[in-house]
């Protein structure tokens, strides 16, 4: 790959990339950007989509700040995308780990760009539990909404969440902080989000597996597909920043859908029948009910519409879609 990007060729940056969604991102991003290179970072080297000739996959530390040089000085950057971190239940059981991988590597990435690339687009997909419990039932969550995170990793995304308006604010990058709703369904092993189970209740039942379900059926969530987050991953970057205008920063809440935990179960039932929904096993555990109840459930997403984001598909229709993944 060049050192510098010339007018036609685009260079994007994936941090995380080893993660399902930086995988999607990434085969996602080569189809709609024929002149794009990509380079794919993680704490191991991931695995590169079918453009082979387009992408370079690396291992680095992005706690390190001799990695992260290395890495940031190689191009000049047209968009970075900050998809790595240490995800909720991970971050809730080690403090530490979770403030050198979700604060410290993303402050060393975002001071070398302001300092050598200023200017450069910088995606950073945030949470909805940078907020904390609605003070009602049914209170509408919007971009103006106090953040008052209840977990560790609703805090660590906020205080990047601040840095990247700020520095946005400044002139110093040109950033777009996404907040995603909870992904489902993810194919893979379970991680460490306290929100997996949701992907897990499905997943492994349809696979003819056991599953957990920790947290009571009636509790509210928003989810949205992987494929609509990727798209609109894809789709914010281009959006000009005048368009974020001035007095909500930055930041928006990506489209999703309010669903109860019963929905979810109901939607596999409907595809996998009696013998998926019954591979799943109630087993409250009041951590991670503590952390995922805590998240609102209810979103304005007008800002979205704004800018152009792409809204959801059914829950039937996306445990339809991963169904027909895993006869494949």
């Amino acid at each position: 790959m060049a050192s510098q990007a010339d007018a036609k060729t685009k260079y994007i940056l994936i941090t995380g990339a080893g993660g399902f969604i930086g995988k999607e991102l990434a085969a996602s991003l080569l189809e709609a950007e024929p002149n794009a290179h990509l380079v794919l970072a993680d704490v191991f080297e991931p695995p590169v989509p079918s453009s082979k000739d387009r992408v370079l996959s690396i291992k680095a530390d992005l706690t390190d700040p001799s990695s992260v040089t290395t890495l940031l000085s190689s191009q000049t950057w047209s968009a970075c995308y900050l998809l790595h971190g240490i995800m909720s239940g991970g971050a809730e059981a080690n403090l530490d780990l979770g403030l050198r991988v979700n604060v410290d590597s993303h402050r060393l990435i975002l001071d070398y760009l302001r300092n050598h690339q200023p200017g450069v687009v910088v995606i950073f997909p945030s949470s909805l539990a940078i907020y904390g419990p609605p003070e009602t039932p049914n209170e509408v969550i919007s971009e103006k909404t106090t953040p008052i995170p209840q977990s560790s990793y609703g805090a660590e995304k906020l205080i990047i969440e601040t840095l990247v308006n700020d520095y946005s604010r400044r002139g110093l990058i040109n950033g777009r902080v996404v907040r995603l709703p909870t992904v489902i369904v993810r194919p893979g092993a379970p991680s460490a989000a306290a929100s997996s189970f949701a992907s897990g209740i499905v997943r492994e039942p349809l696979k003819g597996e056991k599953s957990i379900l920790p947290v009571p059926k009636d509790l509210e969530m928003w989810v949205c597909s992987p494929k609509t987050v990727v798209k609109n991953l894809v789709a914010i970057k281009d959006v000009p920043k005048e368009k974020f205008g001035v007095n909500r920063g930055r930041v928006v809440n990506l489209p999703g859908q309010t669903v109860k935990v019963g929905q979810i179960l109901d939607a596999l039932e409907a595809v996998g029948g009696q013998e998926a929904l019954a591979l799943v096993e109630e087993k409250r555990d009041p951590k991670i009910e503590a952390i995922v109840a805590s998240w609102p459930a209810r979103f304005n997403i007008s800002v979205a519409r704004t800018l152009g984001m792409s809204e959801d598909i059914s829950l039937t229709e996306e445990v339809q879609s991963f169904a027909r993944s895993v006869k494949a």
